[in-house]
């Protein structure tokens, strides 16, 4: 497909809004007529306050778990279609307060193959203020067959979509406004964490501050983890770990490795020093519910160990840490590996629908993803220095108990950032890493999993105030059961010794 150049906004976004009204603001229902390049304004209209409901026309456009809308203030709600290419079908909303305008711009992440507009994260960045955008990066659904025979479409997945929403909504918003967003904010977890990352390594320019939680940033290496973790307990049937088996695992390494940070609460401070040997819980005899047989041992050490190359016996990507037993069914209770994963072989890589995920060599197949690939999924490059050198900051965070993504490997990427930046002296200016305890994907799990990172960001972007701590609250039934401080890595939370283990005030963040 030939690709349409499409105009620059970076450099005056007024420049890119026609109509002598714009200067002063349009109303929301005149923003149809709003001429932006390669893109059409399919709608525009004034949602009164509580008066927002979710679309029922494509279905896998949900809110996302507990989200509700009925206590929306009133707000401009725009929908527009970019093309960038021939190809290309991009769908964007944009929603803007009518009234207590915080005069900033945050775009909220996608998940998965990311096919969907996220209204949730819509919802909540409208309640603080904020104008902000949602894309859908091109396609719909929740799988990659959209990408089969659509180089452009994967192009537009991979990045060009959320940089095409960004340039367009902030000139939507200033057109609305009447003058455009003094400061901009990236906020996704998940894939939504690789794209904010992807935009502070291609577009360093397009946000002030970038919050990519759990980023899905090697993608090639994470698709070939979760296609390991298939063949670890599904090529096999013997090898299977039945899900109600999993509870058992996680006792065990709660038994061996709770107390070593010095409280025992149900959470591992630090997983990455537990020393948890499956061989603990193999059968002396039969197999019974208190027991794993020895292929069943040998499939979690597989999990735990991640994928390695079995030539050069390098490691590929992390494996899952210990304390996140609970949540493997995703990865490994079957009867297929997860569909995110597997899908990314099937449709992009070998581009067979039939494709079988037993036959994924760790040595020849990686290295076609990572040929086939060439950067254009992957945000892996750590030279950050054009988005640190414009005042950008970067906040990271992942969840120690993780069942989708390997935690180690945002700590790789963080590392890699301080070498790449000179060493982290040089770095924690411009990013920071949250670690969470008992965390897992993007949030929920035993530990405390609900923080404001945004607030973080607000505070050291536009008052130089950089995050040593993020205060992270756990909750039984919806009340707040246990608070702790998320430690700016490698630093971690310690129990000063007096007061409740389940308050914040008394933990330090200190070496370990």
């Amino acid at each position: 497909m030939k690709t349409r150049t499409a105009v620059s906004c970076a450099v005056a976004l007024l420049a890119c809004v026609v109509g002598p009204a714009s200067a002063a603001g349009k109303t929301c229902e005149s923003l149809t007529s709003l001429s932006l390049p390669t893109t059409q304004i399919t709608s525009a209209q004034s949602v009164a306050a509580g008066g927002f409901t979710l679309p029922q026309s494509n279905p896998a456009r949900g809110g996302g778990p507990g989200a509700r809308f009925d206590d929306l203030p009133a707000f401009c709600r725009v929908a527009a279609t970019i093309a960038p290419s021939d190809d290309s079908d991009i769908k964007i909303e944009v929603w803007m307060p009518a009234a207590g305008w915080n005069g900033k711009f945050e775009a909220v992440g996608n998940g998965g193959w990311s096919g969907a507009i996220s209204y949730g994260p819509l919802a909540t960045a409208l309640r603080r203020g904020y104008a902000t955008a949602s894309t859908d990066t091109g396609h719909s659904g929740a799988r990659a067959s959209f990408a089969l025979g659509h180089p452009e479409k994967l192009i537009d997945f991979a990045y060009r979509a959320v940089h095409e929403m960004t340039v367009q909504a902030k000139a939507i918003a200033t057109a609305f406004y009447g003058e455009a967003p003094k400061l901009s904010y990236w906020n996704g977890c998940s894939s939504g964490g690789k794209q904010g990352l992807k935009e502070a390594q291609r577009f360093p320019a397009d946000y002030d501050g970038i919050i990519a939680g759990a980023p899905a940033n090697y993608w090639t290496h994470l698709m070939a983890g979760g296609v390991w973790t298939g063949q670890a307990t599904l090529k096999d049937p013997a090898s299977h770990v039945p899900p109600d088996k999993y509870a058992l695992i996680h006792k065990a390494v709660l038994d061996a490795c709770d107390a070593s940070d010095g409280v025992k609460d149900g959470v591992l401070e630090d997983p990455a020093r537990c020393r948890f040997d499956p061989n603990a819980l193999k059968c002396s005899g039969d197999e019974g519910p208190s027991c794993l047989t020895a292929p069943q041992v040998e499939a979690v050490k597989k999990i735990y160990a991640g994928p390695s190359n079995p030539r050069i016996a390098t490691r590929i990507f992390p494996g899952l840490e210990p304390g996140s037993e609970l949540g493997w069914a995703a990865m490994a209770g079957g009867p297929q590996p997860f569909p995110i994963t597997a899908d990314h072989f099937r449709f992009i890589v070998f581009k067979d629908a039939n494709w079988d995920f037993r036959t994924l060599d760790f040595d020849r197949d990686v290295t076609l993803a990572d040929r086939v690939d060439d950067g254009l999924l992957n945000a892996i490059d750590p030279d950050l220095k054009p988005f640190f050198g414009r005042g950008g900051k970067l906040l990271l965070y992942h969840g120690w108990s993780d069942q989708l993504i390997a935690p180690q490997n945002t700590i790789n990427y963080f590392t890699s950032v301080e070498a790449a930046s000179g060493g982290a002296e040089k770095v924690k200016d411009s990013a920071r890493l949250f670690m969470a305890p008992g965390m897992a994907h993007c949030g929920g799990g035993d530990g405390p999993n609900t923080f404001d990172a945004l607030s973080a960001l607000e505070q050291w972007v536009e008052h130089k105030n950089p995050p040593d701590r993020i205060i992270a609250s756990h909750s039984t039934d919806g009340k707040v059961d246990r608070t702790r401080p998320l430690c700016t890595y490698p630093q971690v939370a310690r129990y000063t010794g007096s007061g409740s283990t389940d308050e914040a005030s008394n933990f330090v963040c200190t070496a370990q």
